[in-house]
Order: C-alpha cells, then sequence, then structure tokens
C-alpha cells in the first residue's frame, strides 16, 4: 500500500498557505545537527526549529560519515554554520546488528529482514549481493563511545576549522530529552 496520494495530499494542503518563500539560504540560526535518520526523532521540535534555522543531516545511527561530513563543510564553508550538534539517540537500530550480520542478510536475498528476539533474520529468498562486503555500515556497540567516536572523527578532519565547537548528545526516546555526553563535547571543543 503506497502513501503516495498521502503524501501528494499533505503537500498540497502545506502549499495553499505558504508564505516562507523568501526565507535566506544560509541557516538563520547558524548551526548544524547530525543526527540519526529514525522516525521517533523530530529535530524542529527536540531543538526548537523552525524552517530556515538550522541545517539537519540526517542519516542511519546519525553517524560522521564522509558524506556526513561533506554535508557539514559545505554548512560552515558556503552557509556560515558556526556551531554543530552530533545528536544519536536511545533505542537506535543501528546497535541491532553488526557489519557481518547486515553483509550476510544481503548476501541471502534484497528481501526485508525480519527482527526477532535473537536479533535480524533474513526471511526473503534470494538473489543477495556480495556488495555489502564493501560497505562500513557503521553499526553502533557502545553508545555513549560512537558519540565521542564521531565528534573526534569530525574535529579531526582536514577540512574542519579547529574554531568550530562540536557538541555530543543522546536524545531520549523515552523521555525527549538531549543527554549529553561530555567527553564527546570536550573532544568537539573549539580551538
Amino acid at each position: 500500500m503506497s502513501v503516495l496520494s498521502e503524501v501528494l495530499d499533505a503537500n498540497e494542503s502545506y502549499a495553499s498557505t505558504f508564505d516562507k518563500g523568501d526565507l535566506a539560504l544560509p541557516p538563520a540560526r547558524g548551526f548544524a545537527i547530525l543526527t540519526c535518520m529514525d522516525a521517533r526523532l523530530d529535530p524542529a521540535k527536540y531543538a526548537g526549529l523552525s524552517e530556515g534555522d538550522a541545517h539537519v543531516i540526517r542519516n542511519a545511527g546519525g553517524r560522521a560519515s564522509d558524506d556526513a561530513i561533506r554535508s557539514l563543510v559545505i554548512s560552515y564553508k558556503l552557509l556560515g554554520t558556526q556551531e554543530w550538534f552530533v545528536i544519536h539517540h536511545a533505542d537506535c537500530g543501528m546497535e541491532f546488528f553488526t557489519d557481518e550480520v547486515m553483509r550476510d542478510l544481503l548476501a541471502n536475498s534484497l528481501e526485508t529482514a525480519e527482527l526477532g528476539p535473537d536479533g535480524f533474520r533474513d526471511i526473503g529468498e534470494g538473489p543477495g549481493s556480495a556488495e555489502a562486503a564493501y560497505i562500513d555500515w557503521l553499526t553502533i556497540s557502545d553508545r555513549a563511545q560512537a558519540v565521542v567516536d564521531d565528534v573526534a572523527r569530525i574535529k579531526a578532519h582536514p577540512l574542519v576549522p579547529a574554531r568550530i565547537p562540536v557538541y555530543g548528545y543522546v536524545y531520549d526516546v523515552r523521555t525527549g530529552r538531549l543527554v549529553e555526553v561530555p567527553a564527546a563535547t570536550a573532544a568537539g571543543a573549539a580551538a
């Protein structure tokens, strides 16, 4: 069942009263957030954002992948952001499997896997693909350490100026609170 008509109807309703067509290209509040794609996270709500306020970069796990860093560099170099947040979250799906599990699942089939009490299992029929062996899935075995690692990777990147502070947080999906990871924020301090 497709949600296409629901999305297009919602867009029509949104566009009928749209009055933000003249917002400036740079984010008005001068910051960016790197966070997870999890549907339970709404950065606009948990960070108090409106359209035009900040850049929000989302990927699985909110990880500092090459592409996420690329987006952050564009965010400051061309659009002037001065502060960045790395925000992972509790109960993240990236904690429920390893690179090897993902590679095995995709080698068996390209169908959606099933999550059971013992983890993910493939319920599809082949063919699969060995191409998954060439991807670093950036899974998470220690949530707080992953935030520290991502902040440190961003700060150490040769295209990131030392003056940009990078803060590290975990969003609690049960309470809606942002919980600081002090070691990450220390690693991300501006120089």
